[in-house]
């Protein structure tokens, strides 16, 4: 109804406009004789502008009203829903983005979330430990690089680990899962000076976890060597090369 009365506003002022020209063109030119046709020209041009004044302002009405109402022409032609602020439009016409939100990172995994322990491998002569950590915690977590082993005092430093034995991937261990590491104590020769060790901490300094006490393996204890001794990454399996040592 708004658009019908301004629409009639403004033809009525254009009709008006033509008709105060016409009038005037009637007049004398000072010779007695009209100027009929330049008048009828000049009409003509003041209508044909205040037409498209109408049409301009029209135009913007529909406009506005196309804004109020929700809805907006297309590039090509026909109607579209307005879209509304933040949203992205899909290929669908949607309105929302398409696929699925990536998974939030596993938590690293704590030494109070895991059980770790030691088994001797093969021999003899007994020089390699596989260490386990069973994930214990009920939720997934992630083990970073490898552990940081004191098989003696602290000032013997831990044992250092081998590069090769880095895994491409993230280790996630879901629960019940156990993630591994190969661990040489010695080189098991008859020369060699190795020291004995019952017990020996395993921290988990990468993820900040805390600290674990591991028991040896053997009663007698564990031969190790500072001279020799090197550790491998946490994986969720031992790899034939990565892990010999």
């Amino acid at each position: 109804m708004r658009t019908f009365r301004d629409r009639t506003t403004v033809l009525a002022a254009a009709t008006a406009a033509a008709l105060a020209l016409t009038l005037t063109a009637c007049g004398d030119d000072g010779t007695g004789t009209r100027s009929e046709g330049s008048a009828a020209s000049d009409s003509a041009t003041v209508a044909a502008s205040a037409a498209e004044s109408g049409k301009a302002a029209e135009s913007g009405k529909t406009t506005d009203d196309a804004a109020e109402s929700g809805t907006t022409d297309s590039v090509g032609g026909g109607t579209g829903t307005a879209q509304a602020a933040g949203t992205t439009q899909s290929s669908d016409g949607s309105g929302t983005t398409g696929g699925t939100a990536s998974k939030a990172s596993a938590p690293l995994c704590t030494a109070k979330g895991l059980t770790i322990t030691a088994e001797r491998q093969d021999g003899p002569p007994y020089t390699h430990l596989t260490l386990s950590a069973k994930n214990t915690s009920g939720a997934g977590c992630e083990m970073k690089e490898y552990p940081h082993i004191h098989f003696l005092d602290n000032a013997r430093g831990i044992v250092p680990p081998v590069a090769k034995s880095k895994p491409e991937a993230p280790v996630i261990l879901e629960p019940g899962q156990s993630a591994y590491v190969a661990v040489r104590m010695s080189e098991g020769g008859r020369k060699e000076s190795t020291e004995t060790v019952k017990e020996f901490t395993v921290t988990l300094k990468a993820n900040g976890g805390g600290m674990a006490v591991v028991r040896s393996p053997a009663a007698e204890g564990l031969s190790v060597n500072p001279q020799k001794w090197a550790t491998g990454y946490w994986t969720t399996e031992l790899r034939n090369g990565a892990d010999d040592f």
